[in-house]
């Protein structure tokens, strides 16, 4: 029998989702071992998608397999063992070809930064202390320029695996919170490629700053060529928000 489950993590101290042999903590790894210790088998997980190191998921989506039966109030157990910083919301089965990665039709993620410093939010949210040097209204035109394109190459990682540049993107925009005084940037696609969504917040810091004109922003993307000053934003920002299926699994 195949399960979807939906978990929440911090992703601090862990070296993303997927395992890593003999390198330190995963996601992935830490769950297999409580999963496989309480069911008494070995669980293999398979997610919806890869997390870098230090970044945080709101909802993520794995799913596995496992023809047992459940010891009873399993879901409260297994929170009692897993680490504070990991916890599962749901779990329900779904037909045998469901598969958490390949059908998931959208992504949304959240980059938070804090423009005054907050110790209640370390490795929670970036500090930029730089924010009134900030022109907002252009942060939201880099943001809105995106929504124009399909291809991404600027903002794709070097040495990527992916076999297209393509997205689809729905949503691109930031939302200042005065009173918080902080900003969140908010993107939904049907993909994103290995690193893109902090190069993106990193290209919109840029042309908030006026480091970058938007003139170059929209040539690197018309020519799909690089960016000659581009910024990964550190990764205590991101936030996997959530997963969103075509047809509910089941």
């Amino acid at each position: 029998m195949r399960y979807f489950a939906e978990i929440a993590y911090r992703g601090t101290r862990y070296l993303g989702w997927q395992k890593q042999p003999e390198q330190g903590p995963t996601v992935q790894g830490t769950i297999e071992n409580h999963l496989s210790t309480i069911l008494g088998a070995d669980i293999e997980l398979v997610g919806c998608g890869r997390t870098d190191t230090g970044v945080h998921a709101r909802e993520y989506v794995l799913h596995f397999d496992y023809d047992g039966a459940f010891p009873e109030g399993f879901l409260p157990r297994l929170n009692k063992f897993l680490p504070d910083d990991i916890a599962f919301r749901k779990l329900y089965p779904v037909h045998a070809e469901a598969h958490a990665r390949f059908d998931a039709v959208e992504r949304s993620y959240e980059y938070i930064i804090d423009l005054s410093k907050n110790p209640f939010a370390t490795d929670l949210a970036y500090f930029f202390p730089f924010g009134a040097r900030l022109d907002i209204n252009l942060l939201q035109e880099a943001a809105r320029l995106l929504l124009q394109y399909e291809s991404f190459y600027p903002f794709c990682k070097s040495h990527t695996d992916a076999h297209t540049m393509r997205c689809d993107l729905k949503q691109a925009e930031w939302r200042h919170d005065t009173d918080a005084d902080r900003l969140h940037f908010f993107i939904t696609s049907n993909r994103f490629l290995r690193g893109m969504v902090r190069l993106l917040v990193g290209m919109c810091l840029n042309v908030g700053m006026g480091q970058v004109a938007l003139d170059d922003v929209r040539k690197a993307l018309d020519t799909q060529t690089r960016l000659e000053k581009s910024w990964s934003v550190p990764p205590e920002g991101l936030y996997l928000m959530g997963i969103r299926y075509g047809e509910m699994p089941g």
